[in-house]
């Protein structure tokens, strides 16, 4: 399972002070030398990650964190790194020594506990001396498992493993589908692939092959073509497919070429829902109605790539979007885990498809976007809303079209 893509791991976040354990917990959790281990507190600077398999759960990504309590200026960014860690923490595991409890562990209980996210204490060092008291009343509080152990000797490590498996959210074990809840056994899906310059070459992107995997695990199957081919490939066909399915870049052609009877979505949009909450993306891409002129649009990418000249996100869904309003728009764009600290400059955010990413992370971004006022759709909705064909590409997902159609009927859209 080391191949598993990150995205679809259980990612097990190990908080706590500086030189409690966590790294030796890690090594002895993993059975390898992941991280450096040293008496010297803040050995570990940038998280570390560490994919592996845990049965009975599956695979599963453990991530390593610095100490939260470094005082110093670069102890400020080992933080900071640390902080984002939570937002893709499905599991989080705050080690402690035995005998010493305080504000950095209850800090991070309640950081958890805000995020919904089950919490296992490991109480480690425990070789010298039991948790007290307070401790343990911290923990029940919050309702975490707990467990002993001594990490360099390996001690309290099944314990740890069976704790983290009693943990689990139910939501990542019954994960939501990407496709396989849209088709049935014998149906035909046709993926609509373009190859361009950003494919890589020899091999097709993350959000397709898992498209792929998931209709031949439901007993359908699938055509694969070009958006050129695809009128012909239509033709060729005895019966229509069950559902069309395209690269978003390529929603115009490919909605001009599928009749409108044959059901037709994007691989964006799948991933809008399995990887965070599709009505929600679907409500700020009605917001695209309310941007003006002038206005601030935040795109972001989950995952550092290198742009090419047609981009998605730096020049055609600012080509899009900007055509829609009338006029021009100020687009910023940031990749990877970090985003600005003061959302509410913005006046929507686009997100990408996140397949690289765990459900979690996404859907800590819509909640700090709902905080901060400010809508945030995905790269699929925010195209299909400003081609004109947002009723459409959502015709699959009638509970999401429905609210959309009710929405528009109060007057909150012109599309």
């Amino acid at each position: 399972m080391k191949q598993t893509p990150k995205g679809l791991r259980l990612h097990i976040g190990i908080f706590g002070r500086r030189n409690v354990g966590k790294s030796s917990l890690l090594n002895a959790l993993t059975r390898q030398t992941v991280s450096i281990v040293s008496d010297v507190a803040g050995t570990t600077t940038d998280p570390v990650e560490k994919p592996m398999e845990l049965p009975p759960i599956g695979p599963v990504q453990f991530i390593d964190t610095a100490g939260i309590d470094d005082p110093s200026a670069v102890g400020e960014q080992r933080v900071a790194r640390t902080r984002q860690v939570f937002d893709r923490t499905d599991v989080g595991i705050l080690v402690a020594e035995a005998a010493v409890w305080g504000p950095y562990e209850d800090m991070i209980l309640a950081e958890l506990a805000r995020r919904r996210v089950p919490a296992v204490v490991v109480f480690n060092k425990a070789d010298r001396g039991a948790p007290s008291p307070e401790a343990s009343g911290a923990a029940a509080k919050a309702g975490a498992r707990t467990v002993t152990a001594i990490a360099t000797r390996g001690e309290g490590i099944l314990d740890l493993r069976n704790a983290l498996i009693e943990a689990a959210p139910e939501e990542y074990i019954d994960a939501p589908p990407l496709i396989a809840d849209l088709v049935a056994p014998g149906q035909c899906i046709v993926l609509v692939v373009p190859i361009d310059k950003e494919a890589p070459k020899g091999r097709l992107i993350l959000p397709q092959v898992q498209t792929i995997r998931e209709i031949l695990d439901s007993d359908a199957y699938c055509l694969v073509v070009k958006e050129r081919e695809l009128a012909d490939a239509l033709g060729r066909l005895a019966r229509p497919p069950s559902l069309v399915v395209t690269d978003s870049q390529a929603f115009a052609k490919v909605a001009a070429d599928t009749p409108a009877e044959i059901p037709l979505t994007s691989f964006s949009i799948l991933f809008a829902r399995a990887k965070g909450d599709l009505g929600e993306f679907a409500r700020g891409a009605m917001s695209i109605d309310s941007l003006k002129p002038g206005d601030a649009v935040l795109i972001a990418e989950s995952c550092a790539h290198h742009p090419i000249g047609d981009d998605i996100g730096r020049v055609k869904i600012p080509r899009w979007l900007t055509r829609y309003v009338g006029g021009a728009l100020r687009f910023t764009t940031v990749q990877g885990h970090g985003l600005p600290d003061d959302l509410a400059q913005y006046r929507l955010v686009v997100h990408c498809g996140a397949c690289m990413w765990n459900r979690r992370e996404v859907l800590a971004r819509i909640i700090r976007c709902r905080d901060a006022g400010v809508p945030i759709t995905n790269y699929g909705t925010a195209i299909a809303y400003s081609l004109g064909i947002f009723e459409r590409a959502l015709g699959p997902f009638p509970a999401v079209l429905a609210e959309y159609r009710a929405a528009r009927a109060a007057g909150g859209s012109r599309v």
